[in-house]
């Protein structure tokens, strides 16, 4: 499933890849006069480096006329890079095996760069230098082992020192999907994290072969040639050379030569001692070489938790601008993380609407409701959609409507990716009841139920949300209201119409949803009323001299909002729940809503017109910052009829 955009670019980069490996096997074993295991080198580093690698091939090694391989490849700039394709060919494999092991066995990022290393080094000495040039090297398997190992340990450690910090930095970041090998993105980071390698590995390589210890590019030919393009007789010449350790060995073949034909080439000939490299030379080469290992290897930990794993981190995203450092916990990373488009279970229509009343069943004198929880995709204005949690597929959850004394059942699904449970926020019940995960009950895991019994002993506007991981759960969506009729009809307040507001704040950036917190990249750009941003919210239309009963609820997470009521002050008639005494109601035409606070008002509709409610902090009535329509987020209007109600 495609996540993020470049999902699409990783795609069209394998395809590209996969294409241009397959040239490079074609024309090697077609038409390029090379040994083996250069051919497979070139597949190999073009299979990880795609067009790059092709690109490579092409200007370095490809023969581009009839019989002149020899010499296309004779300059030393070439002969580096076939000399860096055998080193990477052979350590960028033992990396992407060790990689794939360590990420499935859920090795810490510091440990698996490390077995990283010590794999790359193994496979490139014993197998692509030792075992794979045995019969080119000369000597027995154990001779060539240690003629190979200092110029193998200077290539690997320059081509690590510049994987490491890539992988590391790329894998840590922010899409940590590049930690999983089951994600496109994973070898995505791979294919880069080589294609650095290569570059850093490269200035060394060409010293390597210069100085003999190294081979490059070489030519194998065999058999007759076209005798229409020689016009020479049949003669012995060396027609494959190569350099390795302080020895030059050819492979003598019978051809017939061309006029264009110039012998034999070769690097690792015997140099003149003005040239040949001391142990000096090579001790500062290695130790050098070390020191970029070192720096690069060094260089991740102060940026990103190296001691996590791809377990400890699953497939978090980050939002873009979100303050991370070397010791952000996984915990945190996965709080803050994007919603996983592949968690969804339902796609709601645009038009639905969310804190529908839920009626209740029956069950031998008990008021019984089901909540299931679980991941959706909610409409939030006709071109933007969020990720969200939610409670019965719907953004806030639905009303429950009780009177007070009635005897509740509240059975919780879990259908989330991750536990959770309920919170009855500002009620009086008993404490195993009360939902704080781990501190009164067991959270409720994935696939489970559980079901919360009280009797209701109070009355007012009151609301219910997660209490597990909430700064995650409720910022996406686990709220709803909970409203308590009196059991005393006096005590009612009279209004002819009756509004709930829930309030709350979304992250929107690019196709994924964040949940929103009050720190660096994770402030809002998105605000809803009862799941809808403005102008998609809900009309109130009422008649002139009609009341209306705002409860406004703060089941929002990131901000205080100062909702205000245009067309003339309203009565502020319960706080949390509590109703006022007559004496301590109060006219007010602004109240701040913090989260979790409720405010019941009784607004009269005095003048025909448009009336708006809106949060009075400008930004909040914005959709990811531009008005529309007039407005945005935080808004709803009233839209009161002429003539008098009555």
């Amino acid at each position: 499933m495609f996540i993020q955009p470049v999902d699409y670019l990783l795609v069209a980069w394998f395809l590209l890849a996969a294409l241009s490996s397959a040239y490079v096997a074609w024309d090697q074993f077609r038409n390029n006069p090379e040994p083996a295991v250069m051919k497979w080198g070139f597949i190999l580093v073009t299979l990880y480096l795609g067009p790059v690698g092709l690109l490579l091939y092409v200007l370095t090694d490809k023969e581009p006329r009839p019989y002149t391989h020899e010499e296309f490849v004779r300059p030393l700039w070439k002969q580096g890079i076939g000399s860096t394709i055998h080193c990477v060919a052979g350590d960028a494999t033992g990396i992407i095996i060790a990689a794939v092991i360590t990420a499935v066995a859920g090795l810490p990022m510091w440990l698996d760069i490390i077995v990283e290393y010590i794999a790359g080094f193994a496979v490139g000495l014993f197998v692509f230098q030792a075992l794979f040039m045995k019969n080119m090297m000369g000597g027995s398997y154990w001779q060539n082992v240690r003629g190979s190992f200092m110029p193998e340990f200077i290539s690997m450690n320059a081509m690590m020192a510049g994987m490491a910090p890539v992988m590391a930095i790329l894998m840590m970041g922010r899409d940590m999907r590049a930690m999983w090998p089951g994600e496109m993105l994973f070898w995505g980071v791979m294919a880069l994290g080589i294609g650095i390698g290569f570059a850093a590995a490269y200035p060394f390589n060409v010293w390597l072969v210069f100085k003999g210890l190294k081979h490059g590019l070489m030519t194998a030919r065999g058999g007759d040639r076209n005798e229409d393009a020689a016009g020479e007789e049949p003669s012995e010449h060396p027609a494959m050379s190569m350099g390795h350790g302080s020895e030059t060995r050819h492979a003598q073949h019978t051809s017939r030569r061309s006029p264009a034909s110039h012998g034999s080439h070769q690097h690792g000939r015997k140099l003149p001692s003005a040239l040949a490299p001391t142990r000096t030379q090579l001790a500062t080469m290695a130790g050098f070489t070390l020191i970029m290992l070192v720096g690069g290897y060094a260089y991740p930990f102060t940026l990103v938790n190296m001691g996590l794993s791809a377990h400890d981190v699953g497939r978090s995203i980050m939002a873009p601008g979100m303050i991370m450092t070397f010791d952000t916990p996984a915990d945190a990373m996965k709080d803050m993380a994007a919603v996983d488009p592949r968690d969804i279970s339902f796609d709601a229509p645009a038009g639905a609407s969310g804190g529908s009343i839920l009626q209740p069943r029956m069950e031998g004198g008990v008021k019984v409701f089901d909540l299931t929880a679980s991941v959706i995709r909610w409409t939030i204005l006709p071109d933007v959609t969020v990720e969200a949690y939610a409670y019965n597929n719907q953004v806030p959850g639905p009303t429950l409507r009780v009177t007070e004394g009635d005897r509740v059942r509240i059975n919780v699904k879990n259908d989330l990716p991750e536990s959770t449970t309920v919170h009855w926020h500002g009620l009086i019940l008993p404490n195993e009841m009360d939902g704080p995960a781990t501190i009164t009950q067991e959270p409720v895991e994935p696939g489970r139920t559980f079901s919360y019994e009280y009797t209701v002993g109070q009355h007012g506007t009151y609301f219910y949300h997660t209490h597990d991981h909430v700064d995650r759960q409720q910022a996406l969506g686990l709220y709803g209201a909970l409203i308590i009729d009196s059991k005393n009809p006096a005590d009612a307040f009279p209004a002819d119409l009756e509004y709930v507001v829930q309030l709350q704040e979304w992250i929107k950036r690019g196709w994924l949803t964040f949940p929103s917190m009050p720190m660096e990249g994770a402030l809002p750009n998105y605000f809803t009323i009862n799941g809808k941003s403005y102008p998609a919210t809900e009309t109130v239309r009422m008649k002139v001299g009609q009341t209306l009963k705002v409860r406004f609820i703060g089941s929002n997470t990131t901000a205080i909002h100062p909702m205000h009521i245009h067309g003339g002050p309203f009565e502020v008639v319960a706080i949390d729940g509590e109703t006022l005494a007559p004496s301590a109601r109060y006219l007010a035409d602004t109240v701040n809503i913090a989260p979790g606070q409720r405010y019941d008002v009784l607004w009269i509709a005095r003048n025909p017109g448009k009336w708006l409610i809106h949060c009075h902090i400008s930004h909040h009535t914005t959709n990811n910052n531009v008005e529309t329509d007039g407005g945005g987020g935080l808004m709803v209007i009233i839209e009161v009829a002429e003539g008098r109600y009555g």
